[in-house]
């Protein structure tokens, strides 16, 4: 059974790039950002400066990025504002396993309803990962990022991010925009709550 460590965390999906804009299945596709993706991604360190300020010693103290280019930049872009507003400049480390699932032949193509099935686990396209491994491997990265002491600001994509949200219990097929900072909290009543920063 996948679970999650019911440790807070932050989430970050990348900024737009141009197959967001068209509709497009990027996957490991590895997409840079476009002109509004870079300045999404400023507007998102701004408001992750804001939460930081807001909420003092329980702000982040590192951020865990994809490997992929537009998660990558979009971490550093963040990291980078949040040293001109004056604070430290935290770690950033990437972890494999945050990388965008595979959509195999899908790649490239406009998103259709083969993607509902997909996250109901009843078709995979041919070459790609199924949703209940790309579950675990999410689930396993969050964990990691989640494990040590503070908080962490995980940044990667919107598919991976529906499978932390079918890990924590919540409706998966929710789309996550480009460049919303979320906090993750866990309730032991609850459970997992959302809110957008700050």
């Amino acid at each position: 059974m996948t679970v999650l460590l019911p440790r807070p965390y932050w989430y970050l999906r990348h900024g737009q790039t141009d197959w967001n804009r068209a509709g497009l299945s990027q996957g490991r596709t590895d997409v840079p950002l476009n002109e509004t993706g870079i300045d999404q991604a400023v507007e998102a360190g701004r408001l992750i400066e804001q939460a930081i300020r807001a909420q003092g010693a329980g702000a982040i103290t590192r951020i865990v990025c994809s490997p992929l280019e537009r998660a990558h930049r979009t971490a550093q872009i963040v990291r980078d504002e949040l040293v001109a507003y004056g604070l430290p400049q935290l770690p950033l480390s990437v972890d494999e396993d945050l990388a965008e699932v595979c959509f195999g032949e899908q790649e490239g193509q406009p998103i259709a309803d083969w993607y509902d099935d997909w996250i109901a686990e009843q078709y995979t396209p041919p070459g790609a990962e199924p949703f209940a491994e790309l579950k675990s491997r999410a689930a396993r990265a969050l964990n990691r990022a989640t494990a040590a002491d503070g908080l962490a600001l995980v940044v990667a994509h919107g598919a991976l991010f529906r499978a932390l949200r079918a890990v924590m219990a919540l409706p998966a097929n929710v789309r996550l925009p480009n460049a919303i900072p979320l906090s993750a909290v866990h309730d032991a009543q609850t459970g997992w709550n959302l809110s957008e920063l700050p």
